[in-house]
């Protein structure tokens, strides 16, 4: 199948982990011969919701940047940019925001969750943002998003935007997303709680894979991994109530190309030690060679940065074709 025209990205916090590339940049590459038109962005205006964490937003963004091509993403295939380099996408935020109802946004689980108790500090940033991550997919007429589970009512959101903006002006205006959800391991969990998801926030550096780690750091993390006291079972349903022992043996299937369910009849009756190794072994094969690669690009900074530009050109055109027949629809003067 080829899909007309998709839309995804990362926000460049504190560098890239495991999560991010099993959970997204991964599936990306695998599909980019499939794409007619792929838009692959570092949404570094979503950054900002997170202001102690954006005093290194530019060597982030380039980190993330690295982090794309070392993974494969392909500049000939598919267009990669920087998010605040395509005007388009905070101009169309605020025309959609003054067209989505605050009850609509407050249903957004995300909101709650990362605001927690103290949501009366929160900044608008991240209460409005998912009209933004509406106004980057809608911005090029996105056909279909690859997304993991967790950002599922975020498209959702979209779609109803969408749809409300083209009932108000009585025309198919934007087009309808569709979710992607592709791979097995799209939620890769902390290692040091398997309720968790895995996070560039967490106070622990143990509890994340980072796409730059040696071998040696790499080693020292599954070491440090938490687990439990039994072997490993023989079947998937045996796993309830073991979150730790799940979320290893899924990231150990994702990097070994296997179904979870192989890969746990393959791991019946290990004990964690020799499995550890195992799955250390996996990761030293398959990670060490991307944060190379990425420590590579990162001594040629002119290249990552001519990337960012032929991705944004072509980005700010296609998106410019939207935004001129919005401005006629709404009214406003032409310049």
């Amino acid at each position: 199948m080829i899909y007309p025209r998709v839309f995804s990205g990362v926000r460049p916090t504190g560098g890239i982990h495991l999560g991010n590339y099993l959970g997204a940049i991964r599936n990306w590459v695998d599909m980019q011969s499939s794409l007619k038109d792929g838009l692959f962005c570092i949404v570094d205006l979503h950054a900002l919701t997170t202001l102690s964490q954006t005093n290194e937003l530019r060597k982030d963004t380039l980190v993330m940047t690295a982090a794309y091509l070392a993974a494969g993403l392909d500049p000939n295939k598919c267009h990669i940019f920087a998010q605040s380099h395509v005007a388009a996408h905070s101009e169309l935020a605020w025309v959609l925001g003054c067209m989505t109802p605050l009850g609509w946004l407050n249903r957004m689980t995300q909101f709650k969750d990362k605001a927690g108790k103290h949501k009366d500090k929160a900044c608008l940033g991240l209460y409005a943002y998912p009209v933004l991550q509406a106004a980057d997919v809608l911005a090029y007429n996105t056909t279909h998003v690859p997304v993991g589970e967790d950002q599922k009512q975020h498209l959702e959101l979209a779609r109803d935007i969408a749809g409300s903006f083209n009932n108000h002006y009585g025309q198919e205006f934007f087009t309808l997303p569709e979710p992607m959800i592709l791979g097995d391991a799209t939620r890769v969990m902390s290692l040091r709680d398997g309720t968790s998801k895995m996070s560039k926030s967490d106070i622990s550096a143990y509890s994340r894979i980072e796409m730059m780690d040696d071998a040696d750091t790499l080693a020292l993390k599954v070491r440090k991994a938490k687990t439990d006291t039994e072997p490993l079972p023989a079947e998937t349903k045996e796993l309830e109530g073991r979150p730790e022992a799940l979320n290893l043996i899924t990231i150990y299937a994702s990097l070994s190309e296997q179904k979870l369910d192989t890969a746990i009849s393959n791991l019946a009756g290990k004990q964690f030690s020799e499995f550890k190794a195992m799955l250390t072994d996996v990761l030293v094969d398959k990670i060490t060679p991307i944060g190379d690669e990425m420590r590579r690009l990162l001594g040629d900074e002119e290249y990552l940065l001519q990337v960012l530009r032929g991705g944004a050109e072509y980005a700010a055109g296609l998106s410019q074709q939207t935004m001129d027949k919005l401005a006629e629809l709404i009214g406003f003067v032409e310049q």
